[in-house]
C-alpha cells in the first residue's frame, strides 16, 4: 500500500516581470543585465550622433594669430568648434555662424580684416598732425581695397598711397601715386574694361591723382596696368590674344554650322587658324603735280603796273603874227592822200608815252595724305577640316564608304564661302576625308568594395547599421537566452484532484483545438488511486526536493 502525501499549494496564477526576475539566478540576472544595459548604451549612442549639428565654415583663411584668437573667444562663448583643411578654417554649427560672427565683429575679429574709414572712430587724446594724416590714408586705403575686392574676380586686393605733404611755400608740387595689387581667383582674369576700371576707381577717390599714376600688378608680379605706348611697343598684349580666340572660334563654329546637317553630328572636326595684323602705323605724304595752262591754274596774287607820259616837238615856224594863230582844224583825207601840210606859222608837235607791267603767281598743287593704321587686319586665315565617313548600307549591313570627290569639292566651296576666301592674301583651306577612330568603353576593374563611391557609401552607412547589428546582437545572445532560462527553470506542480496538489504551470495562451485522439490505454476510466499515483510520480520529477522531505518525515516517522 503506497502513502501520497498532500500538499496544499495555492491556484495557479499568472506570474509578473518581477516574478520572472526572482526565478532567474545569478548568471543569468547578470546577463540580463548586461544585454539591458548595452541596449541602453547604443540607443544612447544613436540619439546622440543623431542630434549631432551639422557644422559650417566660420572663417577661413586665418594666420595664426587670428585663429588662436577666435578659437580663445569660442571657448569662452562655449561655442563647439572644429578644424578643418589643415587648421585653415574654424567649423562651427550652422545655427549659430552668423551670431556668432557678429560678436565676433564687435570685439575686431578677426584682425586681419580690412578697416576702413572707421579707423578715425578711435582718435586718441594728444594724436600729432602726421597721425591723423597716417590714420587717413590707412583708411582710405581700407576703402579703396574693399571696393577693389567687390569685384567678382578678385579674390583678395591691397592699395598703396603715395601722397606727399602739400607745401605752397613749393614751386612745384609733388603729384600722389598709387599702387594695387590684386590677387584673382583660379581660373579669372581682368579683362581691359575691368583694369581701366580699377585704375579711374583708385584715380577718382584721390585728389589730383592722375590714372598714368596708378599701376596694378597681379599675384605674380605681372604689371597689368599699361599705358597705349608701352603697350603697342611690347607687343600683343591679353586683349589681342583674345581678340584672335574669340575670332578663330567664330571661325570654327560657321564651319561646323554648315558642315555638320550634311554629314551628321560628331562627324566633323575643323580648326581655323588666324593672322591678325596689330601693327600701328602712321605716314604722311606731300604730292606736286606739274605745272598746268593758265587757264586751268589759280590766281593766287596779281600784280599790275601801269605808266602814261606826253612829249612836245621844237617850233620851227616864223615869228610873227602867223605863229601866233591855232592851228587849223585837221581833217583826214577824203580819197587817203597826205594830210596837207600843217600851217605857215605852226612851231611844233605834240607825242604821247604809255608803259604797263604786270606780275601774277599761281598756286602751285600740293596733296598731303596723313594715314594711320589700326584697324585689327586680317592677314591669312588657314582651316584645317576632318570629315568622317558616311555610313551605308551593303548587302543588309553597315559599312563605312568614303566621300566622292565631288562631294569633297562641295564641301571645300562651302569651307571657302564660310570663312570669306581670299587668295590674293595667301588663304588656304584643306579638307580630309578619313574614318574616325571609335573609343573603346573603359573598364573601371577597381573591384567594387575599393570604388570610391562604394567607400563613401560604406563609411555614411557604417554607424547606422553596426548599431543596429550589435542590437539585434544583444538580443539575441543576451536578453532573450537569459528569458528563455527563466521560464524553464520556473518550479511548477500539475492539479490533483480534490484540490491537494496543484501545478504551477506556465503562462501560455489558450488556443482553441480539436481533441487529439485518445490512445488505447487511455480508454479505460482513471480510478482515483491511479490519478494520486501520476500526480505523486510528476510531482516526484519536477521537486524531488519535496518528494526528498516527504520520505524524511516517513522514515521519522513523524506525522505529514
Amino acid at each position: 500500500m503506497s502513502a501520497v502525501a498532500e500538499i496544499p499549494v495555492p491556484s495557479p496564477v499568472s506570474p509578473g516581470w518581477l516574478q520572472r526576475l526572482s526565478a532567474l539566478d545569478r548568471a543569468q540576472r547578470m546577463r540580463l543585465g548586461v544585454g539591458l544595459a548595452l541596449l541602453v548604451a547604443v540607443a544612447i549612442a544613436a540619439i546622440v550622433l543623431g542630434r549631432q549639428p551639422d557644422y559650417r565654415v566660420l572663417f577661413a583663411n586665418l594666420n595664426d594669430k587670428d585663429g588662436g584668437a577666435i578659437v580663445a573667444q569660442l571657448s569662452q562663448m562655449n561655442v563647439p568648434y572644429k578644424h578643418a583643411d589643415g587648421g585653415g578654417a574654424i567649423l562651427i554649427p550652422a545655427d549659430r555662424v552668423h551670431d556668432v560672427r557678429l560678436r565676433l565683429a564687435t570685439q575686431g575679429l578677426p584682425k586681419g580684416s580690412v578697416a576702413g574709414f572707421e579707423l578715425m572712430e578711435s582718435s586718441k587724446f594728444g594724436m600729432t598732425q602726421f597721425q591723423e594724416r597716417l590714420n587717413f590714408q590707412r583708411g582710405l586705403e581700407g576703402e579703396l581695397t574693399r571696393s577693389i575686392q567687390a569685384l567678382s574676380s578678385v579674390q583678395g586686393a591691397r592699395v598703396h598711397l603715395a601722397l606727399p605733404n602739400q607745401n605752397g611755400f613749393f614751386r612745384e608740387q609733388q603729384k600722389p601715386s598709387a599702387s594695387v595689387l590684386v590677387s584673382l581667383h583660379p581660373g579669372r582674369i581682368l579683362d581691359r574694361a575691368q583694369l581701366a576700371g580699377i585704375v579711374h576707381l583708385v584715380a577718382s577717390s584721390v585728389p589730383e591723382l592722375a590714372p598714368s599714376a596708378v599701376s596694378v600688378l597681379d599675384d605674380t608680379g605681372k604689371l597689368l596696368s599699361q599705358s597705349p605706348d608701352a603697350a603697342g611697343s611690347n607687343g600683343i598684349d591679353a586683349q589681342q590674344l583674345l581678340y584672335v580666340q574669340q575670332m578663330e572660334q567664330q571661325y570654327t563654329k560657321r564651319i561646323m554650322d554648315i558642315l555638320e546637317p550634311v554629314v551628321g553630328r560628331n562627324n566633323v572636326k575643323a580648326q581655323v587658324s588666324a593672322e591678325v595684323d596689330f601693327s600701328q602705323t602712321e605716314s604722311t605724304s606731300e604730292q606736286f603735280r606739274p605745272n598746268q595752262t593758265p587757264d586751268s591754274s589759280t590766281i593766287r596774287s596779281q600784280q599790275v603796273l601801269e605808266s602814261r607820259g606826253n612829249s612836245t616837238s621844237t617850233a620851227t615856224g616864223a615869228v610873227g603874227a602867223v605863229a601866233n594863230q591855232p592851228p587849223a582844224p585837221s581833217a583826214a583825207p577824203i580819197n587817203g592822200a597826205n594830210p596837207p601840210p600843217a600851217a605857215a606859222g605852226q612851231q611844233g608837235t605834240e607825242s604821247g608815252t604809255s608803259k604797263r607791267e604786270s606780275t601774277i603767281n599761281y598756286e602751285v598743287d600740293k596733296t598731303v595724305r596723313v594715314v594711320r593704321g589700326n584697324n585689327w587686319a586680317v592677314k591669312r586665315l588657314s582651316a584645317a577640316v576632318v570629315v568622317n565617313y558616311q555610313s551605308a548600307e551593303d548587302k543588309g549591313k553597315t559599312v563605312a564608304k568614303a566621300l566622292t570627290p565631288e562631294q569633297l569639292e562641295q564641301m571645300t566651296a562651302l569651307v571657302r564661302e564660310t570663312i570669306g576666301f581670299n587668295k590674293d592674301r595667301g588663304d588656304s583651306v584643306n579638307l580630309m576625308n578619313t574614318p574616325f577612330q571609335v573609343e573603346a568603353a573603359q573598364v573601371n576593374d577597381t573591384p567594387l568594395w575599393k570604388q570610391p563611391e562604394m567607400v563613401d557609401l560604406a563609411k555614411s552607412l557604417a554607424w547606422p547599421v553596426g548599431a543596429v547589428l550589435f542590437a539585434a546582437l544583444v538580443l539575441l545572445g543576451l536578453v532573450r537566452p537569459a528569458l528563455k532560462g527563466g521560464a524553464a527553470a520556473r518550479p511548477g506542480a500539475t492539479a490533483v484532484a480534490g484540490g491537494t496538489v496543484d501545478a504551477l504551470e506556465a503562462e501560455q495562451p489558450e488556443r482553441p483545438a480539436l481533441p487529439a485522439p485518445a490512445k488505447k490505454d487511455e480508454l479505460l476510466p482513471v480510478t482515483p488511486e491511479q490519478m494520486l499515483l501520476e500526480n505523486a510520480r510528476v510531482l516526484a520529477k519536477e521537486n524531488p526536493m519535496a518528494v526528498a522531505n516527504i520520505l524524511k518525515t516517513w522514515v521519522n516517522g513523524d506525522h505529514a
